[in-house]
């Protein structure tokens, strides 16, 4: 089975309220169309993890964040292929965020992070997060 390698980051921030939140987006396009998870993608060539993630962010956000600790190494088995995903923790530097390969996104708090429909190998994640912020 073909192993994918990419990367995911966690954006966290403060909300309005003083709670933490993290932001999740809706894929656009391909075979998870509509699924939602931690924004990131391939790591290229030549690429550390954290500057494909710094990359990703760039390409389908339109804004820096700093890459922060690594979360976790989550390794999913799709019915095509095995993805092995580094999540590290984000934050927004600059920039607001422009959504141009994702449908929606959302901003959730602690109590929300299972009000979207996760892909598989990202609600694995959704726990561990619910814990640390």
């Amino acid at each position: 089975m073909k192993t994918v390698r990419v990367v995911a980051a966690v954006i966290k921030a403060v909300n309005e309220k003083g709670e933490p939140v993290i932001f999740a987006t809706q894929r656009g396009y391909g075979e998870f169309k509509d699924g939602w998870e931690f924004p990131g993608g391939k790591i290229e060539a030549g690429e550390s993890p954290k500057q494909a993630l710094k990359r990703e962010i760039a390409e389908e956000l339109d804004t820096e964040i700093l890459v922060g600790d690594l979360l976790d190494t989550i390794e999913y088995d799709y019915p095509t292929f095995h993805l092995s995903m580094d999540c590290f923790w984000g934050e927004l530097v600059s920039g607001e965020f422009v959504l141009k390969e994702h449908e929606a996104a959302r901003w959730l708090t602690r109590e929300e992070l299972n009000s979207v429909e996760w892909l598989p190998a990202d609600v694995t994640l959704v726990d561990r997060i619910r814990e640390e912020i």
